[in-house]
């Protein structure tokens, strides 16, 4: 298949051997090539740019820039471009957000090899994909109460390891309100307590450390 009819594949990823087994898996195929490759989000935007891929293949934890900031920064140059995200993370924040900025896939690299290649062609045809166990994660708590964005911020310090008093000066809010938002948190995400809180925060990707 002559060059300008494949698939125009930029691969990012900070991983060098993630990057390099996607390239083995797509070098077997006629109707697809990888253009090019980055390690971080501000290099993939710059690659996007200059390469002008079809689809992005893109992680979403990496130093810099995270995926998501990278995928709303390639559609503001390349709105046709399509992004499929990479991630060993289900949760269900972590697709909504990957899905708002932008991207028209989410599939789990645990199921890359097996699945890649179709979902790569799905998503260029213009169809969107989310892996099934992530899919599973967004009807578990569809419907669910959200965190609101002060509760978030609490959420984070508490990760820190911040004491409700301190959690309070760093807010500029009072003790007690701090007591009110971390019982809301419990609450909404169904936790026995902080620890529990933070570890299921994480999981669905509501914050990141």
């Amino acid at each position: 298949m002559p060059i300008s009819d494949q698939i125009r594949i930029l691969c990012v990823d900070d991983h060098p051997l993630v990057r390099e087994g996607i390239n083995a898996l797509v070098s077997a195929e006629t109707d697809m090539t990888v253009v090019g490759e980055a390690e971080n989000g501000f290099d993939a935007v710059e690659a996007a740019k200059t390469l002008a891929p079809n689809v992005v293949l893109m992680d979403i934890q990496m130093p810099g820039l995270t995926g998501i900031e990278a995928i709303v920064e390639i559609r503001k140059h390349l709105p046709t471009a399509k992004v499929i995200i990479l991630t060993t993370y289900a949760g269900d924040e972590y697709v909504k957000k990957a899905m708002l900025a932008g991207a028209q896939g989410y599939l789990l690299k645990s199921a890359v090899r097996k699945q890649l290649i179709n979902v790569i062609r799905q998503v260029y045809r213009g169809q969107k994909f989310v892996d099934p166990e992530a899919a599973n994660q967004l009807a578990a708590h569809y419907g669910q109460e959200a965190l609101s964005d002060r509760e978030i911020s609490v959420l984070k310090l508490i990760a820190g390891g911040s004491s409700n008093k301190l959690i309070a000066v760093q807010l500029a809010i009072s003790e007690e309100t701090v007591k009110g938002h971390v019982k809301n948190i419990l609450f909404k995400l169904q936790a026995n307590d902080r620890t529990h809180a933070v570890t299921i925060g994480l999981r669905r990707g509501i914050i990141t450390l």
